[in-house]
């Protein structure tokens, strides 16, 4: 008979994949604002900040868990630092879009459209890692690949400056455009440290 040393609680998985699932709701309404009208734009931050809302929610009844919890599913820090890695992904996504609406931009660079492409495709690997945070040894393609999508990033984001300080923006849009896109790269990076996180527990739990 194998016995386990800590209980598969499915309720912390269960949060887990839905922030997971929040996240990839929050990219599509983050690739619809990108292509929208400043007006649409304003509606779109609206319904991200309803999902925020909603990851919040999600962030507090996970800490309720940890603390109420006699045993957690791994180290209690780990469980923490995941919890809070996921919502730093949603509110630097939140606050991209709210850039876009304060600073009342217009058309954006096309890269912004693959950058955002980019944090879509990590953002559904991450939820399809969430649930499957029982077996975390098993996740390594996972955390390979949302690293590899964030080196990606990265030369999407040098792409991005360049052709924000090549000439065509003046100095107030060259804030604002900064601003936009130096927030989705970070996002991106916040991605990468939730990977960074599962890795972890996958090394301590081997």
């Amino acid at each position: 008979m194998r016995f386990r040393l800590r209980p598969q609680d499915d309720g912390f998985f269960e949060l887990f994949a839905a922030t997971g699932a929040i996240l990839v709701e929050a990219c599509r309404i983050l690739t619809e604002a990108i292509g929208s009208d400043p007006v649409r734009r304003s509606e779109l931050s609206d319904a991200m900040e309803e999902v925020e809302h909603r990851g919040d929610e999600s962030s507090h009844a996970l800490v309720r868990k940890v603390n109420s919890s006699y045993l957690t599913p791994f180290d209690r820090e780990d469980v923490y630092q995941l919890g809070a890695r996921l919502d730093d992904c949603l509110d630097l996504m939140q606050k991209a879009l709210d850039r876009m609406v304060v600073y009342r931009v217009g058309a954006l660079p096309d890269a912004v459209g693959e950058l955002v492409q980019v944090l879509s495709r990590q953002a559904e690997l991450t939820s399809e890692a969430m649930p499957r945070l029982r077996s975390p040894a098993a996740l390594s393609d996972y955390w390979v690949e949302v690293n590899r999508l964030e080196n990606q990033a990265d030369q999407i984001h040098l792409r991005l400056l360049a052709e924000i300080f090549a000439g065509g923006y003046d100095a107030v849009e060259i804030i604002k455009h900064k601003e936009i896109v130096d927030t989705l790269e970070a996002a991106a990076d916040a991605f990468e440290l939730v990977a960074q996180t599962v890795e972890t527990i996958a090394v301590k739990g081997s």
